[in-house]
């Protein structure tokens, strides 16, 4: 007599996982370790301001009278803020039914679509953009507020104020340490201290290569002078002006590898404006939503921060 098995039986249930796997990155280093602050209008601004030249002749006769020289006038930088939206509509059927891997299909949605605003952000502060009040509004990013750094000989930084776009169309080099260094030291003579590098995985591999000795001994010798919470993937590298959290950034550019003071850089936007949730009414059987972000990056200090532009990649 034939055994009865699960090959001829009807009815046996689908074996199917109650979890679902994503390997999309989703990491955001920039937005991650930049600080985060509570904006009032659509075009924000601050102010920043230089110290005098230090002087070594500072010595004045005895009884004379004093010299009076104001300070520098401060300097008013500004931002607009830019909406990044992410809308989905759900099937009223396809949330009540039965799902492997989640439940309500709109909560599950809704998790998605935040992910995916977050790297948008990300991925849109590595564009060489100066801002724009016209509709649709686009603030300045990162690269438009700096000037420090070392750059090809037929290549230009942008202005540092955020109203126009760095010059990257002349010949692309290879990356290598002294480039970094000079970057280094240029945003240390203006008074910054990075502490971040931040640069895509191409790069990486080629910032490893470039001196593997000097980077390793730098992370197996290094005691932290100060609190360092970088947030990704990092090692650190010692430069001669301090130590540098080397984190990979997936949407970072190969063009380009920055310096980062994450003090001075901050993540702005309007009261209850960042991934927010707004139902929008129905049409259909579906439940409909938008998730909506108005935020603009504020780079307090420009000088604090520095960039190696111009590269290939390679």
């Amino acid at each position: 007599m034939a055994t009865y098995t699960s090959s001829t039986a009807i009815g046996e249930r689908e074996d199917l996982s109650d979890v679902i796997y994503r390997i999309d990155p989703d990491e955001t280093p920039l937005v991650s370790n930049s600080q985060k602050e509570t904006t009032k209008g659509i075009f924000h601004e601050w102010q920043v301001q230089e110290l005098a030249a230090a002087a070594a002749n500072n010595h004045a006769n005895e009884g004379a009278d004093y010299s009076y020289v104001n300070p520098a006038v401060t300097t008013r930088l500004g931002n607009h803020h830019q909406i990044a939206v992410q809308a989905a509509s759900v099937s009223n059927t396809l949330d009540v039914v039965d799902k492997a891997g989640r439940d309500k299909e709109t909560a599950y949605v809704k998790v998605l679509k935040g992910i995916e605003q977050r790297r948008d952000i990300e991925k849109s502060l590595f564009a060489n953009e100066a801002r724009s009040g016209s509709d649709p509004r686009k603030c300045a990013k990162l690269i438009n507020w700096i000037t420090n750094g070392d750059k090809p000989s037929d290549m230009a930084f942008a202005t540092g104020d955020g109203s126009d776009a760095a010059d990257l169309t002349g010949t692309a080099r290879a990356l290598t340490l002294a480039q970094i260094d000079a970057a280094m030291l240029a945003a240390y003579t203006d008074g910054g201290s990075p502490n971040m590098l931040l640069m895509s995985p191409t790069n990486k591999q080629n910032f490893s290569d470039l001196s593997s000795g000097s980077v390793a001994s730098a992370q197996l010798n290094y005691t932290a002078p100060r609190d360092i919470a970088i947030v990704g993937s990092v090692s650190l590298y010692l430069s001669d002006f301090g130590e540098l959290a080397v984190t990979i950034d997936r949407q970072a550019n190969n063009s380009e590898v920055y310096l980062i003071d994450t003090d001075y850089v901050c993540i702005g936007s309007l009261p209850g404006r960042m991934f927010s949730v707004s139902d929008v009414a129905a049409t259909g059987d579906a439940t409909k939503f938008a998730l909506v972000s108005e935020y603009t990056l504020i780079v307090k200090a420009p000088k604090a921060h520095a960039a190696v532009i111009g590269l290939s990649g390679s």
